[in-house]
């Protein structure tokens, strides 16, 4: 059997520490990794095709986790001997590691990617939503995919006592009154460099109302900067780990892989220059029907424009013009602070409540 590398560190303000292993189950994946923290474990594959199936897109990235019961030390009893489909907490936690990773990839990459999480442990205090992100990350970093990490990744809980709890067991969860998920990379190679933050979850805990009548500090958006700037000591100490694996282990040597685009650069800066006022136009209108009637138009009008500059090229056109558009939408947004149904950027749409809609309903009499 061959021998397993792993790497180790304390995870700074606990007692647990965070380690990574490689190099002893799943040997034929391209990259596999065992992420610990406690007693919980994940062991996260990544594989990916040689080639690209014809006809796709857009990146085929399916993230799959796969919960044992065995796990948690139980077997399947009563009638049902065999595990079920996935849970709703499994579908959730592939769409949160999905996240992070998917914009990790080069652009234009097209070869399928699986990446599969599979819990070997859970020691019901340490999630393992977040260790598999960080595996995920690791599996990549190993796997001569060519994927632009490490990703790190951590769970903050905001406790009863107004301070941020790394790592936040499922106790120290329930027992504080919002909770942040924050992934990102770092900026540099450097140890100390700072991270860029690629996502974040956040959300109230079950119990946070009971804790806010009871005297708990209320959570403002200066306690969740202060939260977000906070996680990004735990997201380089997995970095950093991260790091040391593939240099104990040894990355294997990067796939063959050709990057697809849907628009060449001439065809964007043509859209750009003969399409930019009617697209700003069209987009300014807050009446939804009315906005994509004019984005129709404008479209087109810049097809109808570029198509004898570009024979045989109106698909390349259709996707320029779908990008430069969500630019505008983004500019509009960010610089003035208008959204595109003419919302500022802390405006909610009206809300409204009826009763009595549906007569044979519970609840609508």
């Amino acid at each position: 059997m061959a021998d397993a590398i792993t790497v180790s560190g304390p995870v700074s303000g606990t007692d647990r520490t965070l380690s990574f292993e490689t190099g002893k189950l799943a040997g034929q994946a391209d990259g596999a990794v065992v992420a610990r923290l406690g007693d919980t474990m994940v062991l996260v594959t990544a594989t990916a095709a040689r080639k690209v199936r014809e006809g796709t897109d857009f990146f085929p990235l399916t993230v799959d986790i796969e919960e044992r019961m065995y796990a948690a030390g139980k077997i399947p009893g009563s009638f049902f001997r065999r595990e079920g489909r996935a849970t709703d907490q499994a579908i959730l936690t592939c769409r949160l590691i999905d996240r992070p990773l998917r914009p990790s990839f080069p652009e234009g990459f097209r070869n399928e990617v699986h990446v599969v999480g599979t819990i070997f442990g859970a020691d019901q205090e340490n999630p393992h939503d977040v260790l598999a992100i960080n595996g995920a990350s690791a599996a990549l970093m190993l796997s001569g995919i060519p994927f632009e990490g490490p990703i790190g990744a951590v769970r903050m809980a905001y406790s009863t006592e107004g301070a941020w709890l790394p790592h936040a067991t499922y106790q120290e969860g329930d027992a504080s009154t919002f909770e942040l998920v924050v992934a990102g990379r770092a900026l540099g190679e450097e140890a100390d460099s700072d991270v860029a933050i690629m996502m974040v979850e956040a959300g109230g805990t079950e119990h946070a109302w009971q804790y806010y009548e009871a005297g708990a500090p209320k959570v403002t958006e200066e306690v969740i900067a202060a939260g977000l700037e906070a996680a990004k000591t735990w997201i380089r100490e997995s970095i950093e780990l991260q790091r040391q694996l593939v240099q104990a282990a040894g990355a294997k040597e990067t796939i063959q892989f050709t990057l697809f685009v849907d628009y060449g650069d001439d065809v964007y800066e043509r859209v750009a220059e003969t399409g930019a006022d009617r697209l700003t136009a069209a987009n300014s209108i807050t009446t939804k029907t009315e906005r994509n009637d004019a984005l129709d138009e404008a479209l087109d009008a810049v097809v109808g424009e570029l198509a004898p500059e570009f024979p045989d090229r109106e698909r390349e056109i259709k996707a320029a013009v779908r990008s430069f558009t969500k630019k505008i939408v983004r500019k509009r947004i960010v610089s003035d602070g208008i959204r595109i149904d003419g919302r500022g950027t802390t405006d909610i749409r009206p809300l409204s409540a009826e009763v009595g809609l549906i007569p044979t309903a519970h609840g609508s009499g």
